[in-house]
């Protein structure tokens, strides 16, 4: 995100669509009153994209046995 920028309220009223643009690419833009910042303009944060099933599908194979159970994984003497 680039660097904010400052505008008085009045000014923001009179240039909302650059400023909404200016956020939409990227800057903060931080909207003040009297000189006090009382909001923030920030570009939404994208939106997640919804997952495909099977899009993997043939780009890999696993191998034979993978889900046999591994008898000596747990095997031995315990140790406090």
């Amino acid at each position: 995100m680039q660097l904010a920028a400052s505008v008085n309220i009045h000014a923001a009223k009179t240039q909302l669509s650059r400023l909404v643009e200016q956020a939409s690419s990227g800057q903060e833009i931080i909207i003040a009153n009297a000189g006090k910042p009382v909001a923030r303009l920030v570009p939404l944060a994208p939106q997640p994209q919804p997952r495909i099933l099977g899009q993997f599908a043939g780009t890999f194979t696993l191998p034979d046995g993978f889900d046999e159970p591994i008898d000596d994984l747990f095997e031995g003497p315990l140790e406090p």
